[in-house]
């Protein structure tokens, strides 16, 4: 497989393994809400993060968004998106060393790139997806890493967002009305999207003019360009007109056999006339429960630049044309991405979280189907951590004063010319609609929108926009697990320990806490132990550290082998095979991944 080659690649490539373990530390004052909600806000550099988050959720995300810097040389703005910031600076001196002043923008962009996207595989579940906005300006580099890192057989779809719901008449050459969303997979064998909810647009294409008992039917074309060989035959109308075969070009999608049962059956419709050329019923009572998702997402399903930003000020309470982000993404769009790619109860996880619309959306998601998804958040810049993502998240959880309009789509006709010529039948469908919904919004309004007749329902929201519940921890990074010597570091809890040591012997995260101290817990039969400071009842600082013969009796009981982190051990080497025990020397033997 062809591999993408950079100034500073060497250096980068295996740099997770070096980043040391950090220590989370939650700061109650600025935390929100219940605390055992299971959503998460880590403020600190995004590759420590992700590296102080794997004894906890290693395997453990279902799906992974991120929208990273998109490298496009502009400066200026809360994030400085050439990668020239003095932190990445100081990083890639520190990582990359003298070429670090060699490297292009693109180059620097790469070197940022490699190892989070690395850690960040670490972190999915096997039958998880991660979803990667991006541009024009890095999407081949980013590819070609993406293949390398996730392999390139896990590689999904890369979906087309129309970001833009008009041209930008200032623009020197083209209009760039859209952007990318590169999807992979953990395990493309095991991954599977979900179907998408049908909209009240495409539900109400479903219609019962014959008042068929199984109820409201979309008539689809009996013909076909696809080559069947038992698809051409003359077909007989109801009033009695023959049609010699199918439009040329075409052919019948059943055969005769099959066409005279659905007939028999009332499944093919001639018109109110009976004269029509045939088309086959599809009863929406009988369709596959959502649509199958495709790769190009309009605006108006998906929202636009200009939307998110007048989402993020009306939350924020800041004018719309004040750029608090230059390119917030709108929660629609990652609610989208939300409906494919999670289940009720998954975790999702934003690794450069900016103004917080990945955990909006996992919030607003959870309102629509009664899930209860968890989110995990990491903002670099404090500056921008307290004061807009995790204000954002919590004015979404709590409410917020808010007037306005917000419109739902009911209908969507495209305008085609058979539609025009019955035009009174879609006015009369959407005078349908409308009689139906009337309770449910205050008022309604035509559009015509891309060659299509649009509906929207309009509700107004005067004064507060009730909030969504639920809360979150507010997190910063705190020192590294070991010192400047390799030695654990003193206000290190049992717990902590006790984490760090069950994910570098198994590789996964404890499940809960420490199963019965100084038991950690169970991993393919073995029996986790750690002891560590007076775990065991001895106060001093140091007691029961040390594995002898009435430490063991001490220990929990477990029939079957064990594995024992201790400062030291009396034990020969015979007695701890006779009785299955693997000893490990703390702090020497707790490996670093």
């Amino acid at each position: 497989m062809p591999t993408l080659n950079w100034i500073g690649k060497d250096a980068v490539v295996h740099h997770h393994e070096e980043v040391p373990f950090h220590l989370l530390r939650c700061d109650d004052a600025l935390s929100v809400g219940e605390p055992g909600s299971g959503n998460l806000l880590v403020q600190g550099d995004n590759l420590t993060a992700l590296k102080a988050l794997l004894p906890y959720y290693a395997g453990k995300v279902k799906c992974i968004y991120i929208d990273p810097p998109y490298n496009t040389g502009n400066e200026g703005w809360s994030y400085n998106d050439n990668v020239n910031s003095p932190e990445m600076r100081a990083w890639l001196g520190a990582v990359v060393g003298k070429e670090a002043e060699d490297l292009s923008r693109h180059d620097k962009w790469l070197s940022m790139m490699y190892p989070r996207l690395t850690l960040l595989r670490d972190l999915l579940s096997e039958d998880g997806s991660i979803w990667m906005s991006i541009d024009d300006n890095e999407i081949q580099h980013v590819r070609a890493i993406a293949d390398e890192i996730f392999g390139s057989s896990n590689f999904i779809a890369t979906v087309i967002w129309q970001m833009m719901d008009s041209p930008k008449n200032t623009a020197i050459h083209l209009s760039t009305d859209h952007e990318y969303i590169l999807l992979y997979a953990k395990n493309a064998s095991v991954w599977r999207p979900k179907k998408l909810p049908r909209t009240d647009a495409m539900l109400a294409r479903y219609k019962n003019p014959d008042n068929d008992a199984r109820g409201p039917w979309l008539l689809s074309d009996l013909a076909a360009r696809n080559f069947y060989s038992e698809g051409r035959y003359a077909i007989q109308t109801q009033s009695g007109r023959v049609i010699e075969g199918p439009p040329a070009g075409s052919y019948w999608r059943v055969s005769r056999e099959r066409f005279d049962e659905l007939d028999a059956d009332n499944r093919i419709w001639w018109g109110t006339s009976g004269d029509n050329r045939p088309g086959m019923k599809r009863f929406l009572s009988e369709v596959q429960d959502g649509v199958v998702p495709r790769t190009l997402w309009l605006w108006q399903e998906a929202g636009s630049t200009r939307h998110s930003k007048q989402e993020l000020s009306a939350i924020m309470t800041a004018s719309a044309s004040e750029d608090l982000f230059v390119t917030p993404k709108p929660s629609s769009l990652i609610q989208r991405i939300l409906q494919i790619a999670t289940g009720p109860d998954d975790l999702v996880l934003d690794s450069f979280a900016g103004t917080g619309t990945t955990g909006h959306a996992v919030l607003a998601q959870n309102e629509s189907d009664g899930g209860s998804r968890r989110f995990i958040l990491v903002e670099m810049e404090e500056s921008v951590a307290v004061p807009v993502t995790r204000q954002r998240v919590q004015r979404v959880m709590e409410g917020y004063p808010y007037t306005g309009n917000e419109r739902t789509a009911l209908y969507r006709e495209k305008l085609t010319v058979t539609n025009v010529r019955k035009s009174k039948e879609l006015f009369d469908e959407i005078e349908r609609i409308k009689k139906e919904n009337r309770d449910a919004y205050d008022k309604f309004e035509n559009r015509i929108e891309n060659e299509h007749l649009a509906l929207y329902g309009v509700k107004r929201i005067d004064g507060f926009k009730p909030g969504l519940g639920g809360g979150f921890r507010y997190c910063r990074l705190g020192p590294t697990l070991f010192d400047a010597d390799g030695q654990i570091r003193p206000d290190v809890s049992y717990e902590e320990l006790a984490r760090h040591v069950f994910f570098s012997e198994t590789g996964e995260p404890l499940t809960g806490t420490p199963a019965q101290p100084p038991l950690v817990g169970l991993h393919k039969g073995s029996g986790i132990y750690l002891l560590f400071n007076g775990v065991l009842g001895d106060e001093r600082p140091d007691g029961g550290n040390l594995l002898t013969r009435q430490v063991l009796a001490q220990l929990p009981a477990h029939h079957g082998p064990k594995v024992i982190y201790a400062e030291g051990c009396t034990l020969s080497a015979d007695y701890l095979a006779r009785h299955q025990i693997s000893f490990r020397q703390t702090p020497y033997q707790i490996r670093v991944r």
